[in-house]
């Protein structure tokens, strides 16, 4: 009877363990990214975009966890920055991008977000020759960049197709994910309007990963919007902030 009993404790102990273990890896996604959507030093007036943008449901689909070291491409102002830096945690980093011809886009926003960031750093650089060293890096974001491949601000490339992509897949780990999202392109559609309505057809994009070496593992249609014509301009206000969007994660 004793052993039965030493048996059962034991067997206790291990469930225990394993439940813990699982609920660790619950909050590396969901619970983390809403804790940081409801963090207290998270601006008010960010949180005004959240059902429009859906962070929780778009960090939680790219399995966002704590300790990840995150490249942001094309970071903008750090909108995504702001959450993605405390879902990962003092244990992670986020790497904020931007290429040096959308300076007078961003003005001192990422300056400024990843100088209040303490495990955020802001890098400089064309989509081509990103700075994080070679299988450094868990998880690169792309939130509605890709088409800027096929945009020329004042005639600047911001970067080659082929060489992006190439770069993304060195500077993932082994494993590592690329979560695309852009305005989707109708099908019918060349990628020279990246640069003119700002859209591209996911497809496409999935043929320069792909071509360097990762590969789709699950996409979404949270963002599809089925009234949106995908031949118009993504500022046209009878679509701005309302374009259908492709959501795609990618491994390396």
């Amino acid at each position: 009877m004793k052993r039965i009993i030493k048996l059962g404790i034991s067997g206790l102990a291990s469930s225990l363990t394993l439940f813990a273990l699982h609920s660790a890896q619950a909050q590396s996604s969901a619970d983390l990214v809403a804790a940081a959507l409801s963090h207290p030093d998270r601006p008010s007036e960010e949180a005004q975009d959240d059902a429009r943008r859906m962070p929780l449901e778009v960090l939680s689909f790219a399995g966002l966890s704590a300790g990840m070291d995150v490249l942001e491409m094309e970071a903008g102002g750090g909108w995504y920055t702001e959450i993605m830096s405390r879902a990962v945690g003092a244990g992670g980093s986020v790497t904020m991008q931007n290429p040096p011809a959308f300076e007078s886009f961003t003005g001192d926003a990422d300056n400024d977000r990843a100088a209040r960031l303490s495990n955020v750093t802001l890098s400089t650089t064309n989509f081509d020759e990103l700075e994080p060293a070679s299988g450094s890096i868990d998880l690169v974001t792309w939130i509605l960049g890709p088409h800027e491949l096929w945009f020329a601000p004042g005639g600047n490339s911001l970067g080659d197709p082929t060489e992006t992509f190439n770069e993304i897949a060195r500077v993932l780990k082994p494993g590592g994910r690329l979560l695309a999202i852009d305005h989707q392109a109708a099908a019918d559609s060349g990628p020279e309007v990246g640069g003119s309505l700002h859209r591209i057809r996911d497809d496409l994009i999935t043929g320069y990963a792909e071509a360097a070496g990762l590969r789709v593992i699950r996409s979404s249609a949270m963002h599809m919007n089925a009234e949106d014509p995908l031949d118009n301009g993504v500022f046209d206000p009878s679509i701005q902030g309302r374009t259908s969007k492709f959501v795609v994660l990618y491994e390396k």
